[in-house]
């Protein structure tokens, strides 16, 4: 729902009386959050924003100064805050947005056209992201060329660090089609994200977005570039929790990094290898793939674990993923035995037949 405190007639008038003002609010989001924004209560407004009611917005956005009219909006996070000195309470947290935000993160093209050719400000990201961002998140491609065409910014960098290309990672049909889409426009294949230092190939392979994988590949994505956590890409898609349904999409993006070079020894800040976090995750296949290509199946980590530690810690609780199909894979690859305490666990497994 969306908050405010004007009507819409006397929003368009002190609108049109502050153009200048407009005009200075648009070059920058981090003064935006600061300043007091215009806010609409008309119902009608809304629903035709959120609806994507393109008579209705065609109706009411026909003044060039409402076009980038700055809504300040409910969001999903809850948030404990304080009006009164020791009394507190806990409330919806305010997001701003713009009517190009709105249009574009709902996939509404012809409602997003008619603003872009009104004179939307493409790039205006008063609640911390652009419009581009919110198409990307939301997988809209179409929404995304549109708006790359009208001038936005592919390297446009949101208050939490992130660019457009960080945000495609959805697996709806036909996902890939915003990467293709930011990639045609000049974004980088290799930037990194402010905080986690991921790139976009890190934050395809840790979702499990092949057709991402070898998007990215193609356009020269680095293979060897680490995160925050000394990660590389093939760390990050192997270390991902995963369901048993979604093993074959892990693996196929595993296969591709490993086909185009990445290292199977490569550690993570916490000595890591790729095998580790495959083998605690149970995905057989992977740990098949790894091992085939020289993945060393003895080696330990920070905490003294090899890839059998692994893989025996987390049997109990991952007999969907087939974790007996793993052990049976490093012992097969020269595994040395752990103590028989952790014996006890494949012995069990093995009982049941499935050893």
């Amino acid at each position: 729902s969306t908050t405010a405190s004007f009507p819409l007639q006397q929003l368009l008038s002190r609108a049109l009386r502050d153009g200048q003002r407009w005009g200075a609010r648009s070059c920058s989001s981090a003064p935006l959050g600061r300043l007091e924004p215009l806010q609409c209560q008309d119902l009608l407004v809304q629903n035709a924003l959120f609806t994507g009611d393109l008579d209705m917005v065609q109706k009411y956005f026909t003044k060039s100064s409402a076009i980038n009219l700055i809504i300040e909006t409910r969001g999903d996070v809850l948030r404990w805050t304080s009006s009164k000195r020791g009394l507190w309470s806990l409330s919806y947290e305010q997001e701003l947005t713009t009517p190009l935000h709105i249009t574009a993160g709902r996939g509404y093209t012809e409602c997003l056209r008619l603003l872009l050719l009104r004179g939307a400000a493409v790039d205006l990201a008063p609640g911390g992201r652009t419009a581009l961002h919110e198409a990307c998140a939301a997988a809209s491609a179409a929404c995304a060329r549109l708006l790359l065409r009208a001038g936005a910014d592919p390297e446009a960098v949101s208050e939490q660090g992130h660019r457009p290309l960080h945000l495609c990672k959805t697996s709806r049909p036909v996902p890939h089609r915003c990467v293709q889409q930011l990639l045609q426009h000049g974004a980088s294949v290799n930037s990194q994200t402010e905080e986690e230092q991921d790139t976009a190939l890190h934050v395809a392979s840790r979702h499990g977005l092949a057709e991402h994988v070898q998007l990215l590949l193609r356009h020269g994505a680095q293979l060897e570039l680490r995160n925050k956590e000394g990660q590389t890409p093939l760390n990050a898609a192997c270390a991902q929790q995963h369901q048993p349904q979604d093993m074959d999409r892990y693996y196929r993006v595993c296969q591709l990094l490993v086909e185009s070079g990445a290292s199977v020894n490569a550690e993570d800040r916490d000595r890591q290898h790729p095998l580790h976090l495959a083998c605690k995750n149970a995905n057989a296949q992977i740990a098949e793939l790894l091992l085939a290509r020289g993945a060393n199946v003895n080696v330990m980590n920070y905490g003294g674990n090899t890839a059998l530690h692994n893989i025996l810690q987390v049997a109990a609780y991952r007999r969907g993923h087939r974790p007996e199909l793993v052990v049976r894979a490093l012992l097969n690859h020269g595994a040395v035995r752990v103590w028989p305490g952790s014996l006890l666990k494949v012995r069990g497994l093995g009982e049941r037949g499935r050893l």
